[in-house]
């Protein structure tokens, strides 16, 4: 389905033909009963290849690409054997349906009962990004609006699949897709459905490598191969291909189960188990919340030049700008600017003009907003929008993070550094906090569930930090122990003693100093032996014992929303 010019076809093709002419080969070592051969000399044909393609042309293309391998085939036969060998007449044809795969019945193009494999690189299209129909499209298909368009192809090709009639051997199926729904919040969404619902498992996986290249040599899209049978027929054996460089070659490893986020699920209870967002953390931290949300469409906001010839104008409002940081602004090392008015005196702003205009227009512009929430700011315009005072030191998590750094980098601000909604805010921490956070299990955690902006983390605090398996027994009331705060103020000492550097240049893996990298490692360790004495050969094993933690931290939760009535009774 989505065949396009029929590329993955073709190639298909191409090998089955290939792996033909070695079993005759070896069938007729010496080429000498190829007349007696003749009449079985090629099994595979072009009527055994289907596709689905919304497009004419290029379903045209697919058409007319597989006769041309199929000619380049029956040459390489014909020169194996010494004989001439072509398909004269020419009675069987490639089917390639021109339709939209979405909108289309499969069993109308080819009969599950038919149907050896279910492959492809159906189109890749975020939630943003998505058309109209296209968002109609997938809503059909997965009941979800948030997830990416090509999940509507696994569940298509699992509801094919599913209806395979008693004693067929059901097709297999094998996508390339984004690697968004391997992370994430989509995980939860779409992998119970295809599990649950549709009765697949997940018997081979290649996962994240960079696919394709401009002419620059970056990667376009970074994407995963996901292999799903039905439970009944899946191999025993899992194949997890990973890849140490996502633009090099990957490693094999095989399993009892592979996890939706793609790696050993052999040590859970279930195999399947999914992460799903928490509004509140269900591990004993304090609330992480989100800074400042400006609502005001840049009119209180300023670079250092913009507030300087504001300044100029008026000078009396000095004393109301406060340094504004985001996440790139903090990784980076500068920031900007805003009018910070929330404590402002009325006859102060009447003695500044140029200030009490800017009031007016973030006025007007709330007062002229479709959404709601934004209308009824207006009547507050000396506020910057969703804003929590905190009065004393405060931690901030970026957002988003390079997936090139090995830690995220987090730390402290002041209250008066105004905080916006690309960092994450914990107020009142402590230095157990912060070793806790920037360690290597939290990072394992954070690359094993949290979405991803191409490859670069998207730090969720409802998927990542509500639900971080910690140490057994920890608590948030417990949480400053005296092990951990000596070696992570010793992060913080490695950073200060280069004050020059960004945290962008000091996590650089290139350019990381020496007495950094070797204060988190003893910080690593510290952390590790919470969890437990043995040391983690790798991340992958820091992975499986943390998801095995979870699924022991949730299934009280699980059990207790069992308990609860499905409806609640009804008032008279």
């Amino acid at each position: 389905p989505a065949c396009g010019c029929g590329n993955f076809l073709i190639i298909a093709y191409r090998e089955l033909r290939a792996l033909e002419i070695e079993v005759l080969r070896e069938l007729n070592p010496g080429q000498r009963q190829f007349e007696m051969l003749a009449d079985v000399l090629s099994v595979v044909e072009v009527d055994q290849f289907h596709g689905i393609e919304i497009g004419e042309f290029p379903a045209r293309i697919a058409s007319t690409a597989l006769w041309m391998m199929d000619h380049i085939m029956n040459n390489r036969l014909s020169l194996e054997f010494g004989r001439t060998y072509a398909r004269i007449p020419i009675e069987k044809s490639p089917n390639i349906r021109n339709a939209d795969a979405l909108e289309t019945d499969w069993a109308e193009v080819l009969r599950p009962e038919e149907c050896s494999y279910v492959f492809g690189n159906p189109p890749f299209v975020g939630k943003s990004q998505q058309s109209q129909t296209q968002g109609t499209q997938k809503r059909a298909a997965t009941g979800d609006g948030t997830l990416d368009y090509v999940a509507a192809w696994f569940i298509r090709a699992g509801e094919y699949v599913r209806h395979v009639e008693p004693g067929s051997l059901p097709p297999r199926i094998g996508f390339v897709a984004t690697n968004s729904i391997t992370q994430g919040e989509q995980v939860a969404q779409l992998w119970p459905v295809l599990f649950d619902r549709c009765g697949l498992e997940l018997s081979f996986a290649h996962r994240t490598f960079a696919w394709g290249s401009d002419v620059h040599g970056k990667a376009h899209v970074h994407v995963v191969v996901l292999g799903l049978d039905r439970r009944e027929e899946a191999r025993r054996e899992k194949r997890l291909f990973s890849y140490p460089d996502v633009e090099g070659d990957p490693e094999e490893t095989r399993h009892a189960a592979l996890s939706p986020y793609l790696f050993d699920a052999s040590g859970l209870r279930d195999p399947h188990l999914v992460v799903r967002k928490r509004s509140r953390p269900i591990n004993g931290m304090a609330r992480l919340k989100t800074g400042v949300q400006m609502i005001d469409n840049g009119i209180l906001t300023f670079d250092e030049d913009e507030k300087d010839r504001f300044l100029s104008d008026e000078p009396g409002a000095e004393r109301y700008f406060r340094r504004y940081i985001g996440g790139d602004e903090y990784i980076n090392g500068f920031h900007r600017w805003i009018l910070y008015l929330r404590d402002v005196d009325p006859d102060a702003l009447a003695n500044l003009p140029a200030v009490k205009a800017r009031v007016t227009e973030v006025r007007r512009y709330r007062a002229s907003s479709q959404r709601p929430s934004t209308r009824r700011m207006a009547d507050y315009p000396t506020l910057v929008g969703v804003d929590e005072r905190l009065d004393r030191d405060y931690l901030v998590i970026p957002n988003t993070s390079s997936e090139r750094r090995e830690y995220i980098p987090i730390g402290w601000l002041g209250p008066d550094v105004v905080a916006n909604q690309k960092l994450r805010i914990l107020p009142n921490p402590t230095l157990a906090d912060f070793a806790l956070l920037t360690s290597a299990m939290h990072m394992a955690w954070t690359r094993a569930v949290t979405g991803r902006m191409k490859s670069d983390y998207m730090y969720s605090v409802g998927v990542v930090y509500n639900t971080f398996p910690t140490p057994p027994g920890y608590t948030n009331e417990n949480a400053d122990s005296s092990a951990l705060a000596p070696l992570a103020q010793a992060v913080l000492d490695a950073r200060a003693a280069h004050p020059k550097a960004t945290l962008a240049e000091l996590y650089d893996p290139d350019l990381m100093p020496p007495n950094l990298r070797k204060a988190h490692r003893q910080l690593d360790r510290a952390v590790d032996r919470l969890y437990r004495r043995a040391q983690f050969a790798s991340e992958r094993e820091r992975v499986e014992h943390l998801f095995t933690l979870y699924e022991r931290l949730q299934a009280p939760l699980v059990a207790k929303a069992a308990e609860r009535p499905k409806h609640k009774p009804r008032r008279t």
